[in-house]
């Protein structure tokens, strides 16, 4: 662990922490930020919660900053749990008939294409997977594969713009772009996106974008952003159905009303956002786009240190990679065990060599994925200690 770096973080120092894709980790000025709002909100909770007399005002500010950290007018943006959140929203808004389709992704998030599936099934539609081959060697192969999976009866597409189980970059631009074409409406499920990768959401001209502000961005648990083209803004209703269904709220459409307010809840994580991106701005010499470089530089070193140490190749061009990279076991800790939510091996590597890092099921069935990340407290010898870690454990296995 980079220790000039990670005094900024509560991370356990003596745990390589390589899973900032899982829930990201938030610095103690986020934290502090936060813990601020929180002694504001109970000293005087009227007032700071009653949305006219003090919370519009703060979400607005929040808002503002985010749009332009996304490339967006702010009142294109609401706020969300999360981008499960987000991609629930959506899709329990959207109007499904008998035999209409939506296509998800063999890389999708499994929480989402539930979603998917389950909006589908309610209306009598289905659900086809574009399979985006893995290993990958071009962007392109994920774009042809998607083409391929739509046809005249698909009416939205829900892709990521960063995959979680794999960690590859998909051309959305492109992606989106054939989808307008095509009449097809596309959700982007971009919760790797703020904070990993430069964001402009209106040249990207997605329909719905949906992101964390918790994961690459370093805010709090609890803060996502759903972005939806202005004209179809009437159409999308929180899954909470609250006040501003029937009491508008003057100065603000309701596609912002309703999502700004769906019952009383905690709004310390997202007005503490701010102090994430200042965070980030100022941790490394050039600002968030140094970040990012870092970052992605680090996770790629990491690569060559487990391929070269576990004797297997990167399945992806470096090109489809930001801050998390998956790469194949080899066979001598590859045997899938039975299904469950954490592998044992995710287990031995915490357990006995102190590391924290995902060990994937996907995308090949009986096998093992390790899926590493990147975040600036984050040093070589994290990567060396998993490397280690992992021969260990795949000697034992033959034992």
């Amino acid at each position: 662990m980079n220790q000039t770096l990670a005094r900024h973080w509560s991370l356990n120092p003596e745990v390589a922490f390589l899973n900032h894709g899982s829930f990201g980790a938030a610095p103690h000025v986020v934290l502090e930020a936060q813990r601020r709002e929180r002694d504001a909100q109970e000293r005087d909770p009227i007032h700071y919660l009653a949305p006219e007399r003090s919370l519009y005002g703060k979400l607005d500010a929040v808002r503002t900053r985010l749009g332009g950290l996304l490339g967006c007018p702010a009142e294109d943006l609401a706020f969300v749990r999360n981008a499960t959140d987000g991609v629930n929203a959506v899709l329990r808004s959207f109007k499904l008939e008998a035999g209409d389709r939506i296509v998800i992704t063999s890389h999708g998030y499994n929480a989402c294409s539930n979603a998917a599936r389950y909006v589908a099934e309610r209306a009598g539609a289905e659900v086809s997977v574009a399979e985006i081959p893995f290993p990958i060697e071009d962007p392109a192969e994920a774009a042809a594969a998607i083409a391929a999976a739509c046809c005249e009866r698909t009416r939205l597409l829900l892709v990521d713009h960063v995959t979680s189980p794999t960690g590859l970059i998909l051309p959305v631009d492109d992606i989106v772009r054939a989808a307008r074409a095509r009449g097809i409406r596309t959700l982007v499920d971009a919760a790797h996106g703020p904070g990993m990768l430069p964001m402009n959401l209106e040249q990207v001209g997605a329909d719905y974008t949906t992101g964390n502000l918790h994961k690459w961005l370093c805010g709090p648990k609890v803060s996502g952003f759903l972005h939806v083209r202005p004209e179809l803004q009437g159409s999308v209703r929180p899954c909470v159905i609250s006040h501003a269904a029937n009491t508008p709220a003057p100065g603000r459409s309701r596609f912002i009303a309703e999502f700004d307010w769906t019952g009383t809840f905690d709004p310390s994580p997202l007005l503490a956002v701010p102090s994430a991106i200042d965070f980030l701005e100022g941790v490394l010499p050039g600002g968030l786009p140094a970040v990012r470089a870092h970052n992605r530089a680090l996770v790629l070193e990491g690569q060559g240190i487990l391929c070269e140490a576990l004797g297997v190749q990167p399945p992806a061009p470096d090109s489809m990679r930001g801050s998390l990279v998956t790469l194949p076991l080899p066979a001598s800790t590859a045997d899938a065990p039975p299904s469950g939510r954490v592998d044992p091996l995710q287990l031995a590597l915490f357990e006995r060599h102190r590391v924290e890092v995902p060990i994937v099921h996907w995308p090949v069935k009986g096998r093992r994925w390790v899926r590493i990340s990147a975040q600036v407290y984050n040093d070589r010898a994290d990567y060396e200690r998993l490397a280690a870690g992992l021969v260990a454990e795949g000697e034992a296995s033959r034992t």
